[in-house]
């Protein structure tokens, strides 16, 4: 990264109750924002660590987990740590997926357009981070939010939401849009230099990017980009249908949300959901999901994994056998052996592929 210099007013005096070294503490997700965010802080002198969250959702941390590489290919990179890199600042990885349940199922402020809580997500964050701040000694918190960027968190009235509810009073600074913010503590007592911030406002990433332009910063995700499963409409549906099928409970475990990323979920009867990977990486992926589950193959014909969750009648393993083998390199041959693999052993069966007409669009989540 290259260290081009921004240009910024002449620097203030320094105050004399400011500490030595100022320490402050921010939330990177690896993203434009946050990299843009930690930079101004940096070019300040400021000292300055991140925390990237893990909660189970994270669209990349899927990618990396079954992504199938081409031999020699470098591995997935994950966006948090290579910013952290690129910023040289330490990053601390935390993972909160245990106590992000409550938020995900019983958020207090509703939902998004999807099963996205964006404004519990963010609060229970920032009070996490606010927990590491008070342990660690740092003297503030920031983050790369930008007022009027996304349509349930990052709102003008929300904002001072966030902070409230998160019981960090004014000692939260958004450098990217904190012209447009009344001023926060450390900028009142002169530890940050509250000109050398930004006023950006809105959902255009242009100003994003001509600042990216003059700090030499090139390398970053696509600016829109999203990393959450749960604003994602397909996720959330099957999101939906499985607290719908386990009656109307909002519950979930690990395995529950890493599977519902992968695959084609096609629901067969309201006690019976059939998982067809769609690729090598994520037959591998459902192979090792197998435990408690049947897992169907076609033997001795290229095709998909699949898991089957639920009812295990025979009627219903005939029509989850018919319907793997129809994604399968069989699919136009009178008979199939399908191999059924379960906690209990291994045995084939024989069946005729399902026709595309025989799979009603319903089934599909």
């Amino acid at each position: 990264m290259s260290d081009t210099p921004v240009d910024t007013p002449p620097a203030t005096a320094i105050p004399v109750d400011r500490p030595h070294p100022v320490r402050a503490l921010g939330l990177l997700s690896g993203g434009l924002d946050s990299i843009l965010a930690t930079r101004l802080l940096t070019s300040q002198g400021i000292e300055v660590e991140c925390v990237n969250f893990h909660t189970g959702f994270c669209i990349q941390s899927h990618t990396a987990a079954i992504r199938n590489p081409k031999p020699g290919a470098p591995p997935p990179r994950h966006d948090a740590l290579h910013a952290a890199e690129l910023l040289g600042v330490r990053l601390h990885l935390v993972d909160i997926s245990q106590e992000y349940v409550r938020i995900v199922t019983n958020p207090k402020h509703g939902y998004g357009r999807n099963l996205n809580p964006c404004l519990d997500c963010k609060i229970f964050m920032v009070q996490k981070a606010w927990e590491m701040k008070e342990r660690l000694g740092f003297h503030f918190l920031f983050t790369g939010e930008v007022v009027g960027e996304r349509p349930m968190s990052q709102r003008r009235d929300t904002m001072p939401l966030i902070q409230r509810e998160a019981g960090v009073g004014g000692w939260l600074l958004r450098p990217l849009s904190a012209l447009t913010l009344p001023e926060t503590e450390p900028e009142k007592r002169g530890w940050v230099d509250r000109q050398a911030l930004q006023g950006i406002t809105g959902r255009s990433r242009k100003p994003q990017m001509a600042l990216a332009r003059q700090f030499g910063i090139t390398d970053y995700p696509s600016p829109a980009g999203g990393c959450c499963f749960l604003t994602d409409e397909g996720y959330s549906r099957r999101l939906q249908d499985l607290w719908d099928h386990r009656g109307g409970v909002k519950e979930y475990t690990l395995d529950d949300i890493l599977l519902l990323k992968a695959g084609r979920h096609l629901r067969l009867h309201p006690g019976c959901k059939v998982i067809v990977g769609r690729d090598q990486g994520e037959n591998n992926f459902l192979g090792g999901f197998k435990k408690g589950r049947l897992l169907l193959r076609a033997k001795g014909i290229p095709g998909p994994v699949a898991l089957v969750e639920g009812e295990a009648a025979e009627e219903l393993l005939e029509l989850a056998c018919r319907l793997v083998a129809r994604f399968g390199k069989g699919r136009d041959a009178e008979q199939v052996t399908m191999e059924i693999e379960s906690d209990q052993g291994r045995r084939t069966r024989q069946v005729t592929p399902l026709s595309a007409e025989e799979i009603p669009k319903t089934w599909y989540l």
